[in-house]
C-alpha cells in the first residue's frame, strides 16, 4: 500500500510539474507581445493590411478583419523574408512588418497635433461621405505634404490660403465625427484610395475652370479625386 501511495504522489507531482511548465510557457509568450492570427480584429489588423497592400502582399480589403487574404498575405511575406511560414503575426512577423504593440495606432512618426488636424480637416471636408472618400481626403492632405508643389507639413498645406473651403467658412470648427479619426490613422498608415491625387472637388459646389480641368484619377461618392 505504501508503495502504491508513493506511486501516486509521485505522479501527481509530474503532473503539478506538467501543468506549471505549461502555465509558465503561455505567460512567457504572452509576454513576448500580441499574437495575431485567423479571427483577430482591430487597428493592428488594420495596420498590418495596410503595410502588406502598400507593399503588394495584400489585395483585399484594409477592414481589420484577419482573414483568409490577410492570413495568405502574410504567409507570402514570410517567404520572402526567412521567416517561419505559418500566416501568424507575431513578435517577429510583426517587428519585420513595422508594426509595434502599444502604438497600435500606426501613427508613428507624426505627432498627435497633425493627428488631429487632419481628423478634424478630413471630418469638415467630408461629413457624409463614404468611409473610403474620407480615407481619400486624408491622402490628399498628405500626398501634398510630399509633393514640390506644396508646404511639406500637414499644418503647412491645411492652412495653405485658400486651399480648403473648410478654413474659411467655419466648419473646421465642428466637432470631428469617430470616423474620421479612424480616416486619419488609415491615411497616415498609407492606405490611399485617391490614387495618389492631390487634388479633390465636388463637381456640384464648384465652378472654377481649372479644377475642373484637372485630370480625374478616381470618383468616391461626391468628390472626384485629380491630379
Amino acid at each position: 500500500q505504501r508503495i502504491k501511495r508513493n506511486v501516486r504522489l509521485i505522479i501527481l507531482l509530474l503532473l503539478n510539474l506538467i501543468i506549471a511548465g505549461i502555465l509558465v510557457a503561455s505567460l512567457h509568450i504572452s509576454a513576448e507581445g500580441a499574437v495575431y492570427r485567423w479571427g483577430s480584429t482591430g487597428p493592428t489588423v488594420r495596420e498590418i493590411q495596410t503595410r502588406l497592400k502598400n507593399w503588394g502582399y495584400y489585395t483585399g480589403n484594409v477592414d481589420g478583419i484577419y482573414g483568409a487574404k490577410t492570413y495568405s498575405a502574410v504567409r507570402y511575406f514570410q517567404s520572402k523574408h526567412g521567416l517561419k511560414v505559418d500566416g501568424i503575426a507575431g513578435p517577429a512577423t510583426l517587428r519585420l512588418i513595422g508594426v509595434s504593440e502599444g502604438s497600435a495606432s500606426g501613427i508613428s512618426g507624426y505627432s498627435d497635433a497633425d493627428y488631429k488636424l487632419l481628423a478634424a480637416v478630413i471630418s469638415a471636408e467630408a461629413r457624409g461621405e463614404p468611409y473610403t472618400g474620407q480615407v481619400a481626403v486624408g491622402a490628399v492632405i498628405l500626398n501634398r505634404v510630399k509633393h514640390p508643389s506644396f508646404p511639406n507639413t500637414i499644418s503647412g498645406v491645411v492652412y495653405q490660403p485658400q486651399a480648403f473651403t473648410c478654413m474659411t467658412d467655419g466648419q473646421i470648427k465642428q466637432p470631428v465625427a469617430d470616423s474620421a479619426y479612424r480616416a486619419a490613422k488609415d491615411a497616415m498608415n498609407g492606405w490611399d484610395p485617391s490614387g495618389g491625387a492631390i487634388y479633390y472637388y465636388a463637381p456640384s459646389k464648384t465652378s472654377n475652370a481649372w479644377m475642373l480641368s484637372r485630370p480625374v484619377i478616381t470618383t468616391i461618392g461626391s468628390h472626384k479625386f485629380c491630379k
